[in-house]
């Protein structure tokens, strides 16, 4: 049975990273992300829903988050579910917690006062681990190209 593993999360960082590193020199940094819903009831009365995500980033994106991220920065993340499961120590009952392993990062916004020096220029954000695209094509896709 085929399976795929894919989230992309769109919110807000609610407290600001601190980077740590492995022994072998690996970054790693944990953030939590707000990710608003907004929804209206049968009554016509609107709400807002808020989902509180824990994500855990590696390698370079992660040393980006520790540099760029603040709390109550926008960012998009992608990446996948993981599922962690513990003893509880004080309890001794079987725990579990879904969290995202975040393995691309998008800076959302513009640029925070302090951030940066170097002229010329803005950018709406920093892209960490994308892959390169390929430049358009002027050719349809053919039926085979399309994978699904």
């Amino acid at each position: 049975m085929a399976s795929y593993n894919r989230v992309v999360l769109l919110g807000n960082c609610t407290r600001d990273p601190e980077v740590k590193y492995t022994p072998k020199g690996t970054a790693v940094t944990e953030l939590g992300l707000a990710v608003n819903r907004y929804y209206s009831t049968d009554g016509g009365e609107k709400r807002e829903e808020t989902t509180f995500v824990d994500v855990t980033l590696w390698g370079r994106p992660a040393e980006i988050a520790g540099e760029y991220i603040k709390k109550g920065r926008p960012v998009m993340i992608e990446g996948r579910l993981q599922l962690d499961t513990w003893d509880d120590k004080q309890t001794g009952q079987k725990r579990s917690k879904l969290k995202v392993i975040g393995e691309n990062l998008q800076l959302l916004g513009g640029r925070e006062a302090g951030e940066g020096g170097g002229g010329g220029g803005s950018r709406s954000g920093v892209a960490a681990s994308k892959p390169a695209k390929a430049a358009p094509s002027s050719e349809e896709p053919s039926d085979d190209d399309i994978p699904f």
